[in-house]
């Protein structure tokens, strides 16, 4: 009989990935192997989408800002560039939350980028 190494080791590593494969349907859930490549492929995905996250909430922004200064009478890009000019430090994100909930504060914030 052949000898077998690190079997609690090794017995932990495949409950892991089993484990993690847990919802899947069929072999992917069942069978070591097949989970093991669903699930590493998977927290491939995961690890990406993170930092895809990260621009899709950045075009939501910059949607949100450039509708609200349309509405102010003002493009995104003047508005933007007018706000570099008079040294307002406020982000994009800051920018899309004033203009979707206080539009007064961001009706001025537009007033101050037109220079007025």
């Amino acid at each position: 009989m052949p000898k077998s190494k690190h079997v609690p080791a090794g017995r932990a590593r495949r409950r892991k990935f089993l484990k993690a494969a847990k919802g899947y349907v069929g072999g992917r859930r069942k069978l070591y192997r097949t989970a093991r490549e669903t699930v590493q492929r998977a927290l491939a995905f995961a690890t990406r989408d993170r930092h895809d996250t990260k621009s899709v909430f950045r075009k939501i922004w910059i949607t949100r800002i450039s509708a609200a200064a349309h509405v102010n009478g003002i493009s995104y890009s003047r508005l933007m560039h007018g706000l570099k000019k008079a040294k307002c430090e406020l982000d994009r994100k800051v920018l899309a939350d004033l203009a979707h909930h206080d539009k007064q504060v961001f009706s001025e914030i537009v007033a101050l980028a037109k220079g007025k």
